[in-house]
This record gives structure tokens, C-alpha cells and sequence, in this order.
């Protein structure tokens, strides 16, 4: 059971300021979440395989190698280049 106490002693560790006009109302939300994460916990899983639901097997494809543009073709488009890499502005 979630109490007004728990949800001011979470607004405090969070660092959080609740209105007192919304405590009510966030201890009940808070209750209903619990309450549904208690549900799926609770749901029965006896004989059920979740391994594999979708029945695929090696769904990645073969790497290939493939010829890729030349490097000083590619930097021939970059505004600013050293020692073939593109050159980017840090943050100021």
C-alpha cells in the first residue's frame, strides 16, 4: 500500500517539490501502477516457452564485402580535412 508519507519521502530523494493539493492524487496513481506490475508478475507462466516466440532461426544476413568510394573522392566534399578525415568544430 502506497501512503501520502511514501510518495513525500520519494519527492524528497528525487529532489521534487509535490503541491500539497496533488499528493492525494499522485499516491493514488502511484498505488495503481504498483498494482498493475503486481498483476503482470502475477500472471501464470507454468508450461508457457518465451524462447523464440516467433519461430526464426539465423534471421541475420551473410556479411559481404563491397568495394567502397575512395577516400579522397569522399573528402573532396568536406569543407574542412586533415589527414583524410573530415574536420568538425567542437563546442564553444
Amino acid at each position: 500500500m502506497v501512503t501520502r508519507e511514501d510518495v513525500e519521502n520519494i519527492a524528497l530523494l528525487s529532489k521534487l517539490f509535490v503541491p500539497e493539493e496533488e499528493l492525494d492524487s499522485l499516491t493514488q496513481s502511484m498505488q495503481e501502477i504498483i498494482d498493475f506490475a503486481d498483476t503482470i508478475n502475477n500472471a501464470p507462466t507454468s508450461g508457457e516457452s518465451f524462447d523464440n516466440i516467433n519461430n526464426l532461426s539465423n534471421v541475420f544476413r551473410e556479411d559481404v564485402v563491397v568495394e567502397s568510394y575512395d577516400s579522397e573522392e569522399i573528402l573532396k566534399n568536406a569543407p574542412e580535412q586533415a589527414e583524410s578525415h573530415f574536420l568538425v568544430r567542437g563546442r564553444e
